[in-house]
């Protein structure tokens, strides 16, 4: 409750305001009122029944259900990216660069109302994940078919001197003509990569290697070894890779360690397979698919892979042409020997813990790394960049697969999603748990130990068409509160916030329709970032997307103005900067906002801080700023105390220029 004092205060901060001016007298302006009243967002409530529910489905014209987003624009792929998967984005400048397996995509966002294609760079690969720093572009390789020559021949063979696997180093001083400079090899590929630049390191950049794919043989990549730990301490398992990058000769870039980060971690636990998807695998085992035990678990083999592993099998027996029936049926009964070889024997690991990470965001001005890998949640401290030490690790039963990781701002809070799954399936139909295919938030104490504090999943079921799990997003720095966008694939894309980590709110998404209603086809958002203002999203199937925030009671127009003075030179998907906030009107108005959020606050109270902020903003009169800041610094206390003396500065900052 307010006191007394505090208002009498401000009353006479305003009288003394009326009367003095470096001009003379300045009028005190009544602030127009909000747009919309800032409820608490306890008290808020989406859409019901919910849009996303039931939209008609189609690659170019399906359905679209958009709630607090406004549709910018959106852009097809170019026809060399038509038929191969959109991947992951980064941000440099001007420029959106879109990772294909076909090989990256360079965009113009000048105008975000048209993006422009620049360049599409045909260089094939699985996932071509993207990253850059100055000049520099980072290009993820992991698949068989990646060549050093950025061929689109494939390799057929088992050993093949052409293979790429590993990272693809890119001048793109010249975005429209980008230069191939050098590649690093790697014993598992990348999957994908965090590219770290250490605030105490002006001369190189160091890149984390996350290679989840089966040990390429040592014939093709000497010193490639898929054997135990114990069998051989040189093992390609249990490790993640540290490439440095010297700036100014990238050509020189080679990997400097191999931290074993997942020492001494055990099995995780698991909880198996929905009784959906158990049925679907027996559906598939009678229609003559390819169903091999893994890590306890029955998987259906996809089709392409199938096709490799029969390439294989048919080169190693001398065989051209189609297989006899015959042998069809031995290739089968050699399947599982086969994929448990290429998993470095997966009874053999079934009772350890993560051998290979899959995502690992950095974040460089707090020192932490998050590492999701595979079975467990994992805390780094990358103070030396080439030596990552792993100080804490979280597993969780209703966890599948760790993928990705995000750190608050204040690096307090981080939250993990789970790519139960692997992004192929549908995970949010509605018989499917909600702790499942979701993010868990944890806060991190002052001992750097994780501590669970609450499960957030997309609220409206998906079909079974729709492949929809927890995927790639980043924060968006509304000042003073947690607030995320996401990708869910064909679930769409949404915001969220956690300030309060126990009780995360959903508060915009957009979502279409299946990519193909008749059959589950891989679409949907494969990443979504906030950059410079806007949300722009990686559509697997259909091209790319930009949104912006729209005003709501859940955000208001000057928290979205304050986030939009925050300006990037670069982003990256795994690289996590620290927002700041320059001083603004708009900053100042969003604290107001953020305290008017609470019924206990003072409306009275809230109005003078109004208006006293409009008038400045109105006459140049900065003296009046100078009287709110010095009464709000001096009434900061309680509950609010952090928020009144960040508004105190704020309002302070702007009247001394």
């Amino acid at each position: 409750m307010k006191t007394s004092h505090f208002t009498a205060l401000f009353g006479a901060i305003i009288l003394f305001v009326a009367a003095c001016s470096p001009q003379g007298k300045v009028e005190q302006m009544s602030a127009p009122a909000p747009s919309f009243d800032p409820m608490p967002l306890s008290m808020m409530e989406a859409p019901s029944p919910d849009p996303r529910v039931g939209l008609a489905g189609g690659l170019f014209d399906a359905e679209e259900a958009i709630w607090n987003l406004e549709h910018v624009s959106f852009t097809p792929p170019p026809k060399s990216s038509v038929g191969n998967w959109n991947s992951d984005l980064a941000f440099k400048g001007n420029y959106v660069i879109q990772g294909n397996y076909n090989g990256v995509n360079f965009w113009d966002m000048t105008d975000p109302t048209s993006p422009q294609l620049v360049n599409d760079y045909v260089c094939p690969a699985s996932q071509s994940d993207v990253s850059v720093y100055g000049d520099l572009l980072f290009v993820s390789g992991e698949g068989l078919e990646g060549r050093l020559d950025c061929g689109t021949q494939g390799n057929d063979s088992r050993i093949s001197e052409d293979r790429l696997r590993g990272i693809r180093i890119f001048d793109i001083s010249d975005i429209e003509n980008p230069e191939y400079v050098a590649n690093v090899q790697t014993c598992r590929g990348s999957h994908t990569h965090s590219v770290l630049k250490d605030p105490n390191d002006d001369d190189n950049v160091y890149v984390y290697v996350s290679g989840s794919a089966p040990v390429r043989p040592d014939e093709e990549l000497p010193g490639c070894s898929a054997t135990l730990p114990e069998e051989d301490p040189n093992t390609a398992l249990f490790r993640i890779e540290v490439i440095q990058v010297p700036l100014d000769n990238p050509q020189a870039a080679a990997i400097v360690n191999s931290p074993r980060i997942f020492d001494d971690l055990t099995a995780p636990p698991s909880h198996g397979l929905a009784p959906a998807d158990l049925a679907a695998i027996e559906e598939a085992r009678a229609g003559g698919a390819v169903v091999v035990e893994f890590n306890g678990s029955p998987i259906v083999i996809p089709d392409q892979f199938v096709e490799r592993l029969r390439g294989m099998y048919k080169s190693e027996q001398g065989i051209e042409g189609d297989l006899t029936e015959a042998q069809e049926e031995e290739f089968k009964a050699g399947v599982p020997d086969m994929v448990g070889s290429m998993f470095g024997g997966a009874d053999e690991l079934s009772d350890r813990g993560p051998n290979q990470c899959h995502d690992i965001t950095l974040y460089p001005e707090i020192g932490l790394a998050g590492g999701a890998c595979e079975g467990y949640g994992l805390l780094l401290d990358i103070s030396d960049p080439a030596n990552p030490v792993r100080i804490d690790a979280v597993a969780d039963e209703n966890f599948a697969y760790w993928h990705s990781a995000t750190f608050s701002n204040d690096g307090k809070t981080v939250m993990f999603t789970d790519e139960w799954g692997g992004g192929r399936a549908a995970k949010c139909r509605d018989t499917d748990p909600m702790e499942w295919g979701a993010n868990a938030i944890f806060t991190i104490g002052e001992d750097n130990k994780m501590d669970f504090q609450s499960y957030f999943k997309i609220p409206a079921p998906q079909t079974t068409e729709e492949n929809c799990v927890a995927h790639n997003g980043s924060m968006i720095p509304v000042p003073d509160r947690d607030i995320m966008v996401q990708s869910w694939y064909q679930g769409g894309i949404l915001v969220f916030d956690f300030t309060d980590p126990a009780n995360p709110v959903e508060i915009a998404y957009h979502d279409r329709g299946p990519v193909n209603p008749g059959e589950l086809v891989m679409g949907g958002s494969w990443s979504v970032y906030w950059y410079n203002g806007y949300l722009i999203s990686s559509e697997i199937a259909r091209g790319l997307d930009f949104f912006a925030l729209e005003a709501s009671p859940f955000l208001t127009q000057n928290e979205i103005d304050a986030a939009n003075t925050v300006k990037l030179e670069y982003k990256n998907a795994q690289g996590q900067p620290m927002y700041k906030w320059p001083a603004s009107f708009a900053l100042a108005k969003a604290y107001v906002d953020q305290l008017d959020r609470d019924p206990e606050m003072s409306q009275e109270m809230i109005q003078q801080l109004r208006d006293g902020i409009y008038t400045a903003e109105m006459t140049g009169n900065m003296d009046v700023l100078m009287e709110l800041a010095g009464t709000v610094s001096a009434n900061a206390s309680g509950a609010h105390a952090d928020k009144m003396t960040k508004l105190a500065t704020t309002l302070q900052d702007l009247a001394q220029g």
